[in-house]
């Protein structure tokens, strides 16, 4: 009976279970509308690429909510010994730092989560900008090379058209004039 009992244990490890794995058929493609968004992802991302670089340049001021500004807000404040609005005002700093981080490739960060960053840097941008938190400090620099530039290219073209002109418009001598000489 024990050899038995073994026979049947071998056939039951020697059974094979044959599985077969059929793929879903994909539902019918669906046709994508045109994206009504203003702005592209990569337009976003140069956006938030200038922005940054202006900032850290120093060509930018952000006024972050002081706390003074936050406590305002925060009725509790009064009844706190320690102000909750100062670390409130450290909190918004450093996570903006934290995004700029991730933005520019010093923090490490998965692509989704970089996508994220430069998403929520935008909307920052944004809620600075209506706020009038945004001043451009040096933005003088960049619009007098570029005026100086322009001038450049006007004189050139002034140039090229005088020249032009005259080439087009010089009296042409006549048979009489020819002869004369």
């Amino acid at each position: 009976m024990a050899q038995n009992n073994d026979n049947t244990k071998k056939n039951e490890e020697n059974k094979i279970i044959r599985v077969q794995i059929k793929n879903k058929p994909e539902p019918p493609a669906t046709p994508s509308l045109p994206s009504a968004a203003l702005y592209s992802e990569e337009d976003v991302r140069k956006i938030v690429n200038e922005f940054i670089t202006s900032w850290i340049k120093g060509d930018l001021i952000i006024r972050f909510p002081t706390a003074s500004e936050l406590g305002k807000q925060n009725p509790l404040s009064i009844t706190f010994t320690k102000d909750p609005s100062v670390n409130a005002e450290l909190k918004i700093k450093e996570h903006y730092i934290d995004l700029i981080l991730i933005c520019a490739g010093v923090k490490p960060a998965n692509r989704e989560e970089q996508q994220k960053a430069i998403s929520e840097v935008f909307k920052m941008m944004l809620m600075f900008r209506s706020a009038n938190r945004i001043e451009n400090k040096n933005i003088t620099k960049d619009t007098e090379k570029r005026f100086t530039e322009i001038e450049k290219t006007q004189q050139n073209q002034t140039k090229l058209v005088e020249q032009i002109t005259a080439f087009l418009f010089k009296p042409k001598k006549t048979k009489q004039q020819k002869t004369k000489s």
